[in-house]
């Protein structure tokens, strides 16, 4: 199937609500930009290098996210022009992040990254992190970022039940911040998971954005 048919078919089975990250990392510009011809705008990158390659060269009014791990010394080359970073995971990064925006003049969308899975290679907030970091109100004279939600992936595994179990962890613990911090802000209201191999669940557990590659544009050519 072509990258048009593959993204059609994902399309039909994404509620209205649901935002689709089409994770072009690895594939080439034209695969992309079939993409783009089908009116999809909304692109995720994870390294920041091929990331501004890509911006440079493909449509401007792509919405470009950054969803790989986010080095400090690496955002002022996104910063300019980046649409959403998903993967805060430190207080540390999303200070770094706020004086650069601040330095250039533009607020920086971002989501909060939870450790989620089983695995210790994930990054991530651990839940009673995430915790402190709103009780403290750290972020609050942060005026150049603005939270708009928590990103988390689960453990790569067959086992669909502990699948289900972390994803419901974060909405639960989505749900609690929001309730708690963010009752009259309409703008916190992203809950980021779900990937190509286990989005189908991800859905069933309120995801409100998915990221899907391989089931776009095949398996990658590294």
């Amino acid at each position: 199937m072509s990258v048009t048919a593959n993204l059609n078919c994902i399309r039909q089975s994404l509620p209205k609500n649901v935002t689709l990250v089409a994770v072009s990392k690895f594939h080439p510009d034209e695969a992309i930009l079939e993409a783009y011809k089908t009116g999809h705008k909304t692109f995720g990158e994870s390294r920041v290098q091929e990331l501004v390659e890509k911006q440079k060269t493909l449509p401007k009014d792509i919405q470009w996210h950054l969803i790989g791990h986010l080095q400090t010394n690496k955002i002022r080359q996104i910063a300019p022009f980046v649409a959403l970073i998903h993967s805060v995971d430190s207080l540390r990064l999303l200070s770094e992040i706020n004086k650069e925006a601040e330095r250039i003049g533009r607020i920086i969308p971002c989501l909060l990254q939870l450790h989620i899975a089983k695995e210790e290679t994930k990054y991530g907030f651990s839940l009673e992190e995430c915790h402190e970091l709103f009780k403290s109100g750290a972020y609050i004279d942060f005026r150049s970022i603005k939270l708009k939600g928590l990103m988390g992936m689960a453990s790569l595994t067959d086992n669909a039940k502990q699948i289900h179990s972390e994803f419901r962890t974060l909405k639960h613990l989505f749900n609690e911040v929001k309730k708690i911090y963010f009752p009259s802000d309409t703008a916190f209201c992203e809950l980021s998971m779900g990937m190509s191999d286990d989005y189908p669940i991800a859905l069933e557990e309120g995801s409100t954005m998915v990221r899907i590659g391989s089931l776009i544009f095949g398996n990658r050519e590294y």
